[in-house]
């Protein structure tokens, strides 16, 4: 009963902060620490995608949601933005750069690289392509290096063209 509670309130969750309706099939890692004060949840779609949420108490950004998946073991395959905007990344890059820069515009989307790392994302929402080593990792301040194993699931999205 517990387990279909948190699969909805995810759901729910998600559908609001992204307007992305997914059907959760399985809770992977539920509400693990990635962080002093962020926790993620770890899901599994009907589709058979595998999601990450991201969520925490106080301000994060792109760059900090990069960091955790990596620390996790979590290779992104897709940032999903709030609220189903898709140039959210790059109009709030093009307003850090113009900020920095004044009078002058990206030429390229290299320009814009590091400013879309500044970029307010909370809470945040990555579909992943891969699970490195089978592992994912959660953040413990008494463990070496302050990360150790949560969970054992392997998963890897092969991509057909």
């Amino acid at each position: 009963m517990n387990q279909l509670y948190n699969e909805i309130s995810l759901e729910k969750h998600v559908q609001a902060a992204f307007g992305l309706h997914v059907d959760i099939k399985s809770i992977i890692a539920d509400k693990i620490p990635a962080g002093a004060s962020t926790g993620a949840s770890v899901f599994l779609s009907e589709k058979g995608l595998l999601y990450a949420l991201i969520v925490t108490h106080g301000g994060q950004n792109l760059g900090d949601v990069k960091k955790i998946l990596t620390r996790m073991n979590l290779r992104a395959e897709q940032l999903m933005p709030p609220h189903a905007d898709a140039g959210y990344f790059d109009r709030i890059a093009t307003a850090k750069f113009r900020e920095i820069f004044p009078g002058r515009a990206p030429k390229n989307d290299n320009d814009l690289v590091f400013y879309r790392t500044l970029a307010p994302y909370n809470p945040a929402l990555v579909q992943i392509a891969e699970i490195a080593g089978g592992v994912i990792q959660q953040y413990d301040s008494d463990a070496v290096g302050h990360w150790r194993p949560s969970v054992k699931f392997t998963y890897r999205r092969i991509t057909t063209s």
